[in-house]
């Protein structure tokens, strides 16, 4: 039976992943988020451990703007003169 895909990825894994969308980082730097919090790691010896899937939504682009019922009222009547 073949084993199911973990998770956990190494260092050189995500960096490829980063790689292969266009956006070079550094084993080192995703090193330096592991320890600062930035991404989920776990370090079972001397190799650290990232989430694939944490890896992969830092390469999504995020949601810009504010939704139009959160916009101050009246922002845009000036404009309509």
């Amino acid at each position: 039976m073949p084993r199911a895909t973990s998770d956990w990825i190494d260092l050189g894994e995500a960096a490829r992943i980063f790689a292969e969308a266009n956006v070079p980082v550094s084993r080192s730097t995703l090193a330096r988020w592991a320890h600062s919090g930035k991404l989920q790691a776990i370090q079972p010896g001397r190799q650290i451990y990232v989430r694939r899937a944490q890896v992969r939504a830092m390469l999504r682009p995020r949601k810009r703007g504010v939704p139009a019922h959160q916009l101050q009222p009246g922002l845009f009547e000036d404009l309509a003169e």
